[in-house]
């Protein structure tokens, strides 16, 4: 697959973290290799946006009925492997993710690791999640760490022993 046939779209409304050096390309590479992992050969195209902890609060509550805030939002744009077509680029158009830099930094702290692992991390996670993907039954949390755990260590960003999955 040649990398011009994914766009990522990369925007940052939050002001509580300083975005380092690199960490989008970073995101690019994670998109890169989570459709790479899954052999969509299609045209894609993908939003990300950096937010705060009220503003993924927010998304939470009116999206999932969940008042707290979160670490990542997916919103996939298909079902059943179909999407909406970007009509100027014949992209499909497979969704946004939402990622508050606030929590990625508390979770980075917490499991001791980097804050590039940790977005890579949510990145990947969130990618798959536009793909279909679920964690709601064990087999499906399970089959989604492994893959999400896959694209890491083709970035080389290996994991923490102290990553504990929480609900």
């Amino acid at each position: 697959m040649t990398d011009n046939k994914i766009r990522v779209i990369i925007t940052n409304n939050q002001k509580a973290v300083k975005i380092p050096t690199g960490l989008r390309m970073l995101i690019r590479r994670c998109c890169h290799a989570v459709l790479q992992l899954e052999e969509f050969t299609e045209p894609a195209e993908i939003s990300v946006t950096f937010t705060d902890n009220e503003n993924i609060r927010k998304l939470n509550a009116q999206y999932r009925g969940i008042d707290s805030e979160t670490d990542v939002l997916s919103f996939p744009m298909g079902e059943n492997g179909q999407y909406d077509t970007n009509l100027e680029t014949g992209a499909k158009i497979l969704g946004d993710v939402v990622i508050s830099m606030e929590k990625a930094v508390e979770q980075a702290e917490a499991f001791g690791h980097s804050l590039q692992r940790e977005v890579g991390y949510l990145t990947a996670h969130s990618v798959l999640h536009l793909l279909g993907y679920d964690h709601m039954e064990a087999l499906e949390k399970v089959r989604m760490r492994e893959k999400e755990e896959l694209v890491m260590e083709r970035l080389g960003l290996p994991a923490s022993s102290s990553y504990i999955v929480s609900e």
